[in-house]
């Protein structure tokens, strides 16, 4: 009788442990399968990398395939970059290439999804201008109280410019035309800007050795790409207004 009492005191003595300390069963089930790190406000995007490459006038966007939960792999295949058409491409009889934009996202799928469809709105509402689209919708995610839980981030792009909207609701534009997201982002990012001094490579040929080596080197990442492309007429005018300009001189 006395040892069934004070096996039941030990078991209450261990539930009751405080968190922090060496036994503690809610130290040892939560430390191995924390998302975030203790120093940033936002939770670490497993199983997505998604690079932009602007150059020569092309633009390419390239995402890897991997869905994880936790240490598994629940689907290698899945599409990360959605191209969107506003409505007045249609009416257009030349077809512009401005009226289509690249969307890659990184993060919580469901999330990232909500973010697609309100950019798609805001494009119906400014077509054409994808960069007063985006600060649109990122006064609304820093505003709105649902938006603000979202936990996703996106790169969008043009033939005009290329963007990225993180977690926080920024907008940011690139400096030498190449953007990631994504927890292989930052290898596959390097990779790009050492590779962008090639002139011989295309922007399609930099974004995909530069997944490349992520997928070696982020365990979130896979070799299963998917890749689109637009045209950016427009870069290429300014390149060629730029030179004409150095020659008279």
């Amino acid at each position: 009788m006395m040892n069934s009492i004070a096996r039941r005191g030990l078991v209450g003595l261990r539930s009751r442990a405080p968190s922090g300390v060496v036994g503690s069963p809610r130290l040892s089930s939560c430390s191995y399968f924390h998302t975030s790190s203790p120093l940033s406000g936002l939770p670490q995007m497993h199983g997505t990398t998604i690079v932009c490459v602007r150059k020569k006038g092309q633009v390419c966007m390239m995402g890897d395939g991997m869905v994880s939960m936790g240490n598994m792999t629940v689907k290698p295949n899945a599409k990360k970059i959605r191209v969107i058409t506003s409505k007045n491409a249609n009416e257009d009889s030349d077809g512009d290439a401005t009226t289509t934009t690249l969307v890659g996202f990184a993060g919580s799928t469901a999330d990232a999804f909500t973010l697609l469809e309100r950019l798609e709105g805001k494009l119906d509402e400014y077509p054409g201008q994808l960069a007063r689209s985006s600060v649109e919708l990122a006064k609304g995610w820093r505003t709105d109280k649902y938006l603000r839980r979202l936990e996703a981030s996106l790169i969008v792009a043009d033939s005009k410019i290329s963007l990225e909207l993180t977690g926080n609701g920024d907008v940011l534009e690139s400096h030498d035309g190449i953007l990631g997201i994504g927890s292989g982002s930052a290898f596959a990012i390097a990779a790009a800007r050492a590779l962008m001094e090639i002139e011989d490579l295309s922007a399609e040929d930099v974004a995909k050795k530069a997944m490349k080596i992520a997928s070696e080197m982020c365990v979130y990442t896979n070799d299963n790409f998917l890749v689109e492309t637009l045209e950016a007429a427009e870069e290429e005018s300014k390149e060629e207004d730029t030179s004409d300009d150095k020659k008279e001189e």
